[in-house]
C-alpha cells in the first residue's frame, strides 16, 4: 500500500508534466474547470457585469486553490500537493483564455453570442494590449504551482513511504 501512493504521485505528476508540455489542447480535467469556470459566472451574478465576468477565471482558479489549503490544513500533504498541480493547471488554463483576448479565436460556450472574457475585462480596464504579457505570467505562475506541487508531493510520499516502513520494523 506504501508503495501504491508513490506510484499514483509519479503518475499523477506525469500527466501535469505532459500536460505543460500540451496545455493548448483539450485534456480531460478540462471539463471539470470549464463546469467550475460557468459557475463562478452564475454564482457571482450579483456582483455586476465585470465582476460577474471576472469570476468565471477567478472561480475556476480559486476552488481548486481553497481544496488544497483544506488538505494541507488537514495535514493530508499528498493529496494537497496533488490539488496545487491542480491549482497550477488552471492558471494555466486561464492564460489561454487570457491570451486569445485580442485576437478571439477560442470557442466559446453559446458560441459568437456570448462576450469574451478576457477581452471585455482587458479592455475595461485598457489593458488589452497587454494580453500576450498577462498571459505569459499566468502561464508562469501555473508552471511554478505545478512544479511545486510535483516536488511537494514527491517528498511527502516518500516521507510516508519511509515513515510506514519503519514503523514496520517496530512490529
Amino acid at each position: 500500500m506504501k508503495f501504491v501512493k508513490l506510484l499514483l504521485v509519479l503518475l499523477v505528476s506525469s500527466y501535469f508534466i505532459y500536460y505543460v508540455n500540451s496545455y493548448t489542447e483539450w485534456h480531460f480535467l478540462d471539463y471539470v474547470n470549464l463546469i467550475f469556470h460557468e459557475a463562478g459566472h452564475t454564482i457571482f451574478f450579483f456582483l455586476g457585469n465585470f465582476f460577474r465576468v471576472l469570476s468565471g477565471s477567478w472561480f475556476q482558479m480559486l476552488l481548486p486553490l481553497i481544496i488544497t489549503l483544506y488538505f494541507f490544513w488537514d495535514q493530508q500533504f499528498v493529496s494537497g500537493s496533488i490539488c496545487l498541480m491542480w491549482f497550477g493547471q488552471n492558471i494555466i488554463n486561464v492564460s489561454i483564455y487570457i491570451k486569445d483576448a485580442i485576437v478571439m479565436q477560442l470557442p466559446l460556450l453559446g458560441g459568437d453570442s456570448v462576450i469574451h472574457d478576457w477581452n471585455y475585462i482587458l479592455n475595461e480596464l485598457g489593458l488589452l494590449h497587454l494580453a500576450p504579457n498577462i498571459a505569459s505570467i499566468f502561464y508562469y505562475c501555473g508552471i511554478i504551482f505545478i512544479m511545486i506541487g510535483i516536488l511537494s508531493a514527491v517528498y511527502f510520499a516518500i516521507k510516508n513511504y519511509e515513515k510506514e516502513s519503519s514503523m514496520q520494523t517496530y512490529l
